[in-house]
């Protein structure tokens, strides 16, 4: 027997999906953005793992976490897994 689902409850799910659908164009667009910055890193000589760089960003994004009330160990490691995923297609520019 297949229990109902209240139409308040699926509409809350289409939201998720939807933002879901956002966010993965939202990556879409930052890799496509730092793809532009690895070569022009890789045409100057520069280092793919900017440290500095990455240390300014995590802080402000554990900034923005508390203005938005979530939890900033949960964004540090998923931007972190980006930034990993970043540099190491950096890296890969290297060797074109």
């Amino acid at each position: 027997m297949s229990e109902q689902v209240p139409a308040e409850l699926l509409q809350a799910r289409n939201k998720i999906d939807q933002i879901d659908h956002q966010l993965v164009e939202l990556l879409a667009a930052r890799f496509q953005l730092t793809l532009k910055v690895g070569l022009l890193k890789a045409d100057q000589g520069l280092a793919a793992f900017d440290e500095s760089r990455e240390a300014q960003k995590l802080d402000e994004l554990r900034e923005l976490c508390q203005e938005q009330d979530l939890d900033p160990e949960l964004i540090t490691e998923l931007f972190k897994r980006i930034m990993e995923e970043v540099v190491k297609n950096h890296n890969k520019l290297k060797d074109i």
